[in-house]
């Protein structure tokens, strides 16, 4: 099963929800993502956070119609987002995306990315994407990936998350690379693209973020 997860963030960042929807894609909403889902006529299977965001119209109407309602008080040691990405893990989930976690304040977008890198997710190998309208990004552990060409996501760049990730080899894209070894805070791999309809990038050692983008919403 696929876990699409709506977090909170501005609504303008989010693309059109219901293209990703399907028979076997279960909705989890996080504070105001619940409303979020439920004006797009999604019903989400679960519903977390602290509801701070959303009025007491808002709020009945997510009492009203999602079954299962987790609350917690704001002061907490886990963002409502955190709270919702450990319970779809306990769900051995085929695949999650995270939707509204992205815009709005720098240090929420930091803290939705570094969840990313928790060892039950990374430990997993479930791919967990974070998406809007223009980016989706998610984290690479060693071994070789495949990456086919999308229109709407032209640029293709490649982020240390560890000290330094070794051996990585580019091919089919325009910038390729062979066995080269890239350092956190290097920039070599940003704004890459493919050559061809698909392309592989392989590495020994570290993790890797991988974001592909576009220049705007299409």
């Amino acid at each position: 099963m696929k876990y699409c997860i709506v977090a909170g963030g501005p609504e303008g960042y989010l693309p059109d929800l219901r293209s990703f929807h399907s028979d076997d894609v279960k909705w989890i909403g996080v504070d105001r993502g619940v409303f979020t889902l439920l004006q797009n006529e999604l019903e989400p299977v679960g519903a977390f956070g602290d509801f701070d965001s959303v009025n007491e119209e808002e709020w009945s109407l997510i009492k009203e119609r999602v079954n299962t309602v987790n609350t917690y008080q704001p002061e907490k040691d886990e963002t409502d987002l955190e709270l919702a990405l450990n319970w779809v893990l306990t769900q051995n989930p085929d695949s999650i995306k995270i939707f509204g976690a992205t815009g709005g304040r720098m240090d929420h977008f930091m803290g939705n990315v570094q969840l990313l890198m928790q060892p039950a997710l990374l430990e997993s190998g479930i791919k967990c994407e974070l998406i809007d309208v223009q980016n989706r990004l998610w984290v690479a552990k060693t071994g070789e990936h495949v990456v086919v060409d999308s229109p709407s996501h032209k640029y293709i760049s490649f982020v240390p998350m560890t000290g330094s990730v070794e051996n990585l080899t580019l091919s089919g894209f325009k910038y390729p690379l062979k066995n080269r070894n890239i350092f956190r805070g290097s920039t070599l791999c940003i704004s890459n693209e493919l050559i061809q309809s698909s392309g592989t990038f392989s590495f020994t050692k570290g993790i890797l973020m991988v974001i592909r983008s576009s220049d705007r919403a299409s």
